[in-house]
């Protein structure tokens, strides 16, 4: 009776024992985007098409953290002048800082999902607390490759003159950017 006994606890406390996951975020799924003011006028939206980085996710102490690189040559408007113009030193100035990362955590997990990312921003060499809010997350076993699959749609703001970007300041631009992330990450193997 007591070996039962025992066997029972230690199943039952399997998934509390469980070790936290790492995520390679899948560059053909990844793609943070941003929202920027033009004048005024009009909101200007581009993305940026290469990016790197990992998730580590231990679902049962419901903690996380990540790891992102963007590629910030890889900025695209869906117009080729506007693209050239912000890997220009007036914008992200890309000769000098070709990358921009993000390190935080997942917080505020509710039914096992995250509801919030908090960490740091690096862009244009200098680094600032964004915090972002996870819409949606959602894990799912892939079809195809039989691992788990992760991904997640997660927005915040921050003002990009505290990161040193001001063109358009002295014209009235506002300075609040939105940033949007849709990402996708696949558990090592």
């Amino acid at each position: 009776m007591k070996s039962i006994l025992l066997l029972a606890l230690v199943a039952a406390s399997a998934p509390a024992l469980a070790a936290p996951v790492t995520y390679t975020l899948d560059p053909a799924h990844t793609y943070p985007s941003f929202e920027a003011d033009h004048m005024g006028v009009s909101i200007w939206r581009g993305k940026f098409n290469k990016t790197a980085g990992q998730v580590v996710l231990d679902k049962a102490a419901k903690t996380g953290q990540v790891d992102v690189t963007v590629d910030m040559d890889s900025v695209d408007f869906g117009l080729d002048i506007m693209n050239a113009e912000a890997r220009k030193a007036t914008l992200f100035d890309t000769a000098k800082y070709p990358v921009a990362t993000y390190k935080g955590r997942l917080e505020g997990f509710i039914d096992g999902v995250p509801t919030q990312l908090v960490g740091d921003l690096t862009l244009h060499g200098v680094t600032r607390p964004v915090a972002l809010k996870v819409n949606s997350f959602k894990c799912v076993p892939h079809p195809m490759l039989k691992r788990e699959l992760c991904g997640a749609d997660v927005v915040g703001t921050f003002n990009r003159d505290e990161f040193g970007i001001d063109a358009g300041k002295a014209y009235g631009f506002r300075m609040d950017v939105t940033l949007r992330i849709q990402v996708e990450g696949l558990a090592a193997e």
